[in-house]
């Protein structure tokens, strides 16, 4: 689902597009919408993915998943909290992720990863508000320039992915509702899950902009 025409998976495909799709399709077992809407500039993708690595290289999984989950979660961009916070359960408990969902610290988290994660989250909503005393905060933790560098460039980072498609209207994939039901509610913050191909959608939240109604 996207606001824009996308060109589904084909063997007579452009080369470039054909090989970006077969890519996701062999990563994910198909091809995920988000992915759909790069069949304009699959270039981009690329790019994505390189900006991706260098995010990484220097971080923790862990770390850069709390980085990423805590940057998703104040985009309100479902599909990247379901997929990170989905990722975060190698570490945490499924009701911790939840409870990170809901703006909680649960006991879990070291104070390091507190301060890391209200970073991120700043840095997303508004970086313009990162005061210095963060900073400084987040060094008496341990973490070093580099460190700090790292966690600004995720979060920014992830502000790029999702405010492309939730502008373009890319939702997270039916696969998504295989999830624990709870922690999928959870996980929605902004726009639903690929709601128009939906079998049921009792379970729907009505969010700003959308209604359940009229949909089977």
């Amino acid at each position: 689902m996207a606001f824009i025409d996308t060109t589904n998976y084909a063997p007579e495909l452009a080369d470039e597009v054909r090989t970006m799709y077969g890519r996701q399709e062999a990563h994910y077992g198909y091809v995920p919408n988000y992915a759909k809407v790069f069949c304009h500039r699959p270039e981009m993708m690329g790019l994505w993915a390189q900006l991706l690595s260098g995010a990484k290289r220097h971080m923790s999984k862990r770390h850069y998943e709390l980085t990423t989950f805590a940057a998703a979660h104040a985009l309100r961009s479902t599909l990247c909290a379901l997929a990170h916070g989905k990722a975060l359960t190698e570490f945490f408990s499924s009701e911790d992720v939840q409870a990170m969902a809901r703006g909680k610290m649960p006991d879990s988290l070291s104070s390091a990863e507190v301060t890391m994660m209200t970073f991120a989250r700043d840095v997303a909503r508004d970086a313009t508000k990162v005061t210095h005393g963060q900073i400084e905060q987040l060094k008496r933790h341990g973490f070093t320039d580099a460190d700090i560098f790292d966690i600004a460039a995720t979060a920014a980072a992830r502000s790029f992915w999702t405010k492309v498609l939730d502008a373009l209207g890319v939702e997270a994939d039916t696969a998504f509702l295989e999830m624990d039901v709870d922690f999928r509610r959870a996980m929605t913050v902004g726009r639903p899950i690929d709601f128009l191909r939906r079998p049921v959608v009792e379970d729907l939240p009505a969010y700003a902009g959308y209604s359940t109604e009229g949909l089977a």
